[in-house]
């Protein structure tokens, strides 16, 4: 099989054999559906959202954990070496597979283990078929020395649940119908869904027996239940000989193959030809850095499959694993990065249209509905976002036809934010700038609330809402006059709203006031909103303003992964994302990091000082994230203070794609330059 992929993210035994350090590094796998599995390096369940298939089989986001776990020992004759390792809830780590990992590494995306144990040499894979609620499971015997006589043998039990995602499970929690044959064992959960499991190399054998108190470390650090069950169905016992990969398939599609070596064939041409592809139509990638090589990768999991009535071959963003759907506001912040950057037009477009279903008063959706589900609009950024994200793929596809057509659209999101729609979403008259907010609800991308509690309401004029709203302007003018539509309408309240927001300007040389004529008046509290100001397309502000404004963030906000979310002398300043679901939500937005504004930081960077080598390098840090977290990918945030310990969602959508969105950008910006 010779295809080549990107492996620069591997460990030895230095890490893999250091149990904090092995289940600190976590692996992510997307199917395209909305489906993922995940896991660490040492094997063990430290998240509830663990596990080898997470299906979505309530459609569209109704994920559940189908297949949690396959345990595989090796079996030596009269000998039985557990590969696996379990943590449990008395505080015990039994068995300690771990210690037979001699390497782990990323091939793509795919994660890859390599056990040794005396002479034996055995290489696992994990990956899953692109566009199908289908996992699998494959061994190969790399070595078994020299005088070896015996067959090795894998005996690999299989654990599934039924439980959604979010929660934990408890034994008999439910009862399925298990019908096998020799090589394939059927999970029927009636009147739902069939979980398919196949064993190629050998034979199944059906089991039904409840393992309790799994703890779950991960979940008892963020205040949440830790403890977890699941229900062995069966094992597979399979011949390890030659080099021929054995294994298990497990999916919830009808008569999935169990054709190891073609899938794993399929799987990885798939991504060698997404790398290939993109290397092809954006020059920039070719001869890139490895960890960028990765983020483009990782940028695929992203995106997913989200039919609608009318729009059969919708699309969308998943804002984030594993907790997150798609959300109008992550999903037009990250559109840029992930599908147009990469030249992803089709994609970009199926998104753009699928979402201009939702336009509702000249908003769109914050939490994008299920099936059934009403729609949420508490958001009154995600529309602004949706005119940017229009602007940034008409600059990059060149066409215009789609533009014709959702131009009503955008009209009409202009023409409702002028006259007043959902929480007091209005243009002032008096000073052109967008006023938004009401008690109890949160709308800003701060959006922390804990019951009734809305951590940081921001009611009043953002900053960012109205560098935005400036933007949108302009770039409705923008639209207009290619359409040959009337632009002046927006040319004079893009003018009106450049001159009111000359009031956000401090007096005291320190940047931005955060929000205007809020409930208890102006709120100048240091926060990372006003690099918008300066990042976006259209900028409100004089150059001497933006200088100001990117060296206070540079100055007070900018670390290694990206801007805290406020300054380090404010009162209510929080250094540590920790503890349960209070402590955590009310420090969200008071201090913690977050990535995707590193992306926004470097381009606002470039904009005033011209530099783009220099801006580029700020980028650079992520580089080493790479290797930690979840692997591969960017986290959603991070401690606002050294050492800056991941937090958070482990795999962010805006997170990749923002930061992706300034290298290239600044990788053409330093081109120019050499031309």
């Amino acid at each position: 099989m010779n295809i080549t992929l990107p492996t620069h993210i591997q460990f030895g035994r230095e890490i893999c054999g250091d149990l904090l350090q092995s289940e600190r590094r976590e692996w992510w796998l997307a199917n395209g559906l909305g489906g993922y599995a995940s896991g660490n390096i040492a094997g063990t369940l430290t998240r509830r959202y663990h596990g080898l298939l997470v299906a979505p089989v309530n459609l569209p986001l109704g994920r559940h954990l189908v297949f949690a776990k396959g345990e595989a020992t090796l079996i030596d004759g009269d000998k039985r070496i557990p590969l696996f390792s379990n943590r449990w809830a008395d505080g015990s780590i039994s068995p300690e597979g771990y210690l037979q990992i001699e390497s782990f590494h990323l091939e793509g995306r795919m994660p890859v283990w390599r056990y040794a144990i005396g002479d034996i040499r055995i290489e696992q894979r994990i990956w899953m078929e692109q566009g199908a609620n289908t996992t699998y499971l494959a061994y190969r015997l790399l070595s078994a020395g020299y005088a070896r006589k015996k067959t090795l043998k894998l005996a690999i039990k299989l654990l599934v649940n039924s439980r959604d995602h979010h929660s934990s499970g408890r034994p008999w929690d439910f009862n399925p119908f298990i019908e096998s044959d020799a090589e394939t064992l059927y999970v029927r959960n009636p009147n739902w869904f069939t979980l398919t499991v196949k064993a190629r190399g050998g034979n199944i054998k059906s089991d039904m027996t409840w393992y309790d108190n799994f703890h779950l470390s991960t979940e008892r650090e963020r205040g949440l239940p830790d403890n977890d069950s699941h229900l062995c169905v069966g094992e597979a016992l399979l011949d390890l000989s030659g080099d021929e990969w054995v294994g298990v398939v497990a999916s919830t599609e009808q008569n999935p193959t169990s054709y190891l070596t073609e899938s794993l064939r399929r799987h990885m041409m798939f991504e060698a030809g997404q790398y290939k592809r993109i290397q092809a139509v954006v020059p920039e990638f070719i001869g890139a850095p490895d960890w960028i090589t990765q983020l483009v990768l990782s940028s695929s999991s992203f995106v997913f499959a989200r039919p609608l009535a009318g729009v059969p071959d919708g699309e969308s963003i998943i804002a984030g694993y594993p907790w997150f759907g798609d959300w109008g506001r992550d999903t037009m912040i990250a559109l840029p990065g992930l599908t147009i950057t990469t030249r992803r037009f089709d994609t970009a477009l199926r998104i753009l249209n699928t979402f201009s279903k939702y336009i509702d008063q000249g908003m769109l959706p914050n939490v994008f509905p299920g099936t059934g589900d009403t729609p949420e609009y508490n958001t009154v950024d995600a529309a602004l976002w949706y005119i940017e994200a229009w602007r940034a793929y008409v600059a990059a596809a060149g066409e215009t036809d789609s533009l014709k057509q959702v131009f009503p659209f955008l009209v009409d999101i202009i023409d409702w934010h002028i006259k007043g729609t959902r929480y007091q979403i209005k243009v002032d008259e008096a000073d052109g700038l967008l006023y938004a907010g009401e008690p109890g609800v949160q709308i800003t991308w701060m959006d922390a609330k804990v019951g009734d509690y809305v951590v940081t309401p921001r009611i009043g004029k953002p900053v960012e809402i109205n560098a935005l709203w400036y933007n949108a302007l302009v770039t409705m003018e923008e639209f207009a006059t290619l359409l040959k539509e009337p632009a002046a309408k927006y040319k004079k309240l893009a003018q009106k709203a450049k001159s009111g927001f000359k009031r956000f300007i401090k007096v005291d040389g320190m940047g931005l006031i955060d929000v205007l004529d809020g409930p208890n008046g102006d709120d100048s509290a240091l926060r990372p909103n006003q690099i918008f100001a300066v990042s976006l397309h259209a900028s409100p502000l004089d150059v001497d303003i933006q200088h100001e404004v990117v060296g206070v963030c540079g100055r007070e906000l900018l670390t290694s992964y990206g801007l805290r979310s406020l300054n380090v002398s404010d009162p209510e300043f929080k250094p540590h994302y920790v503890g349960g679901v209070w402590e955590r939500d009310t420090s969200y937005h008071q201090g913690p990091v977050w990535a995707f504004l590193l992306g926004h930081y470097a381009l606002a960077e470039y904009k005033v000082t011209g530099d783009a080598q220099a801006a580029q390098a700020k980028l650079e840090p992520m580089r080493d994230h790479l290797s930690d977290a979840a692997l591969g990918t960017v986290s959603e945030i991070f401690d606002s203070v050294a050492p800056h310990t991941p937090k958070g969602a482990p795999a962010q959508a805006w997170s990749v794609a923002c930061i992706l969105e300034a290298w290239v950008y600044l990788e053409q910006e330093k081109n120019k330059k050499h031309e």
